[in-house]
């Protein structure tokens, strides 16, 4: 009888906002796609731009360094920024407290409502850093109970929930406190008041017995091992789906994503390409007629 490979949790320290998770977000499809069903995949919500971080002296002048500062990661990430970005983004709580009560709906919805949410930032420009932002990305979701939504992302026990991920992010294994590499984020923890969090993103892949940690920005090949050392025998990866397949399961795919997730000509009959300051987004035409990424410079493929 073939013995089954051990229970694994894959925890995802991450922020709605974080323009390296954003980047990574091609290489988390492809892990989460093939690992879907087979392993407990469990975010948290590290809040990187916390309540207590002190306003900017210059609000134009922090924006314009914050707008070239995620222009570089999109320079190795290749993912889509905003043309224009209309500020730095205020808090995290918003949008983390939105991404959490949408886990209650359901993981389709909570990974399409997380998806606008990074979208508010690095397509639209306007991040999600208020409550009414943050529930007005998840408009349109398929599936979503908008009512439902706003009231969870207001009681208490999301709130609490929120708070535990931001304790949880700032307690990191020891092994990321120093990491050497060759990635233009390896991923060490960064220091914050007394203490260290996970730097955005890290993959801690964890059995009963023993865990592994992928700190920063790593090739599939990197998490693929991880989860081959914990759970041998688990499957990793399979082969692409079709354009048209990718784009349905997806709704929305930049660039790398569409590179890594899809096999065959591109685009796909009718999606719609959304233009960024680097590169296209491209849409599920029935997301592209309800998201607020559709604002924004559009033209369908034929």
């Amino acid at each position: 009888m073939p013995v089954s490979p051990p229970e694994l949790e894959v925890v995802e320290y991450t922020d709605p906002l974080c323009p390296w998770a954003w980047g990574s977000e091609p290489v988390f499809r492809r892990l989460r796609t093939a690992l879907d069903g087979r392993v407990r995949w469990r975010r948290v919500f590290c809040i990187l731009f916390d309540a207590d971080d002190d306003p900017p002296p210059d609000p134009a002048a922090e924006t314009a360094w914050y707008a070239r500062y995620v222009e570089d990661i999109t320079a190795h990430t290749r993912a889509p920024r905003a043309v224009r970005l209309e500020r730095v983004a205020a808090s995290s709580w918003p949008a983390s407290l939105v991404a959490k009560a949408a886990q209650r709906q359901g993981a389709d919805v909570a990974e399409r409502v997380l998806r606008r949410l990074r979208e508010s930032v690095f397509v639209l420009g306007e991040p999600a850093d208020t409550v009414e932002l943050a529930l007005a990305c998840a408009a349109g979701v398929p599936g979503l109970d908008p009512a439902r939504l706003s009231v969870d992302a207001a009681c208490a026990e999301v709130l609490r929930q929120v708070r535990a991920d931001h304790a949880e992010a700032r307690r990191p294994v020891p092994e990321v406190r120093s990491v050497r590499g060759g990635s233009p984020h390896p991923g060490a923890a960064k220091e914050t008041g007394g203490g260290h969090r996970y730097a955005l993103p890290t993959l801690l892949f964890r059995t009963a017995a023993q865990y592994r940690a992928v700190p920063g920005w790593r090739p599939f090949e990197e998490y693929a091992a991880a989860v081959a050392e914990l759970a041998p025998g688990l499957p990793v990866d399979g082969g692409p789906p079709s354009p048209a397949q990718a784009l349905e399961r997806h709704r929305s795919l930049t660039d790398p994503e569409r590179r890594m997730l899809a096999d065959g000509p591109w685009p796909p009959a009718r999606a719609v390409r959304v233009d960024t300051g680097n590169g296209p987004l491209w849409l599920h035409p029935d997301e592209a007629a309800v998201r607020p990424a559709a604002r924004h410079g559009t033209s369908s493929a034929r």
